[in-house]
């Protein structure tokens, strides 16, 4: 019994985790659409890392170098090219749009887990995981008049998003969750930087079109640095969560709540742009909610 216990109090601890952490994700994924007509992605990514690290560094105790520098280096190199997946459609979609379309990302997690970990899944979570996905087609309604094209780049970086759960698990299980934080934040700034000096030396032609994505840099107010520390300590918490939550055993029960960032998305998007949810929306929010209750209670049954 004893030991049994133990993955059981990793488990819950997991779940809250990635409760709280994607509802950072989605306060944070607001406040980046906020602020995309002031700031480029790419000083986003700099001067947002650059104030995260040196607090992240303190929670590390100083110490910085992972144990394997190969697998959490591309960890955070799927992480990098998944927010920028994400980012890049902030400003043209809705966010409730983006988030549905992201969360897709938990379908690939049970496959990777399956395939990769070699978990049992069990028919219980792939009920779950599939109300899950039917509560997202009802959130996102691909055949309704705001759906375009555009709607399907979130779906590579939910591809991305699983992959880097799964390798969290397989790869980076021992690791401090600092530690992974600081490492991500630091590719952050290694790709916000390296991009902003290129658009800089090379200025795109049409980049006044989509300056979140090829403008230069901003010039800063009072205002901005504001939007800035409070996005540092939003991507301390969801970069220190992510890593804890999928360092849990069963990334796949993890993945079935991780859709609870739908349901937060709404809300920021209600309170940020006054967004407000149609019935069709708030039905496939209640799936998500189930899908949820209905992965601990397989897991009760089948203990």
């Amino acid at each position: 019994m004893p030991s049994s216990s133990a993955p059981d109090r990793r488990m819950v601890t997991g779940i809250v985790t990635i409760v709280l952490t994607v509802f950072a994700m989605a306060l944070t994924d607001a406040f980046v659409k906020y602020a995309s007509s002031d700031m480029s992605l790419w000083q986003i990514y700099v001067c947002r890392s650059c104030l995260a690290l040196p607090v992240l560094v303190i929670l590390a105790k100083g110490r910085v170098r992972p144990l394997s520098v190969q697998w959490v280096s591309l960890r955070s190199l799927l992480l990098v090219a998944m927010y920028l997946a994400i980012y890049a459609a902030i400003p043209v979609l809705d966010l409730s749009v983006i988030a549905a379309t992201l969360y897709t990302g938990p379908l690939f997690i049970v496959l990777l887990s399956w395939i990769i970990l070699k978990e049992r899944i069990k028919p219980g979570h792939w009920s779950a995981i599939g109300l899950g996905f039917v509560g997202v087609l009802f959130v996102v309604q691909p055949n309704g008049r705001d759906f375009t094209a555009l709607s399907l780049i979130p779906v590579i970086a939910a591809v991305l998003y699983a992959s880097a759960a799964v390798l969290t698990r397989a790869k980076c299980s021992d690791e401090a969750p600092p530690i992974l934080a600081i490492n991500l934040n630091v590719a952050l700034v290694t790709c916000g930087g390296l991009m902003s000096c290129t658009l800089w030396l090379f200025p795109v032609p049409g980049s006044g079109n989509y300056p979140f994505l090829l403008g230069v840099w901003s010039p800063f107010d009072a205002s901005t640095l504001w939007v800035l520390i409070v996005m540092a300590v939003l991507i301390i918490g969801v970069t220190i969560g992510l890593a804890r939550a999928y360092q849990s055993p069963r990334p796949q029960v993890i993945a079935a709540f991780d859709y609870a960032y739908l349901i937060f998305a709404a809300f920021w998007g209600f309170v940020f742009f006054e967004e407000i949810p149609d019935k069709t929306t708030i039905g496939g929010m209640a799936l998500i909610a189930v899908a949820g209750i209905l992965v601990l209670w397989v897991d009760r049954q089948e203990a």
